[in-house]
């Protein structure tokens, strides 16, 4: 999955895979996650999210199931 780099303080770039519905995120310590049933207007607001960081702890974090890969 290609991710794209974001402006944050704690995600460094994120990749959505819209048929399978996966969302991966690395964050700035080296960790890569992935978020499995994501719809695809969550990537959508994340990427056009004033504050990437903030969107993902309110929309994603903890509500989706999750898989560290890194």
């Amino acid at each position: 999955m290609n991710r794209v780099n974001v402006a944050s303080s704690n995600l460094v770039s994120v990749g959505y895979d819209s048929l399978a519905n996966l969302l991966e995120i690395e964050f700035k310590g080296g960790s890569l996650y992935v978020y499995s049933g994501v719809p695809s207007y969550i990537h959508s607001n994340l990427m056009d999210a004033r504050s990437h960081g903030e969107y993902f702890a309110s929309h994603i974090k903890n509500k989706y199931p999750t898989r560290r890969v890194m």
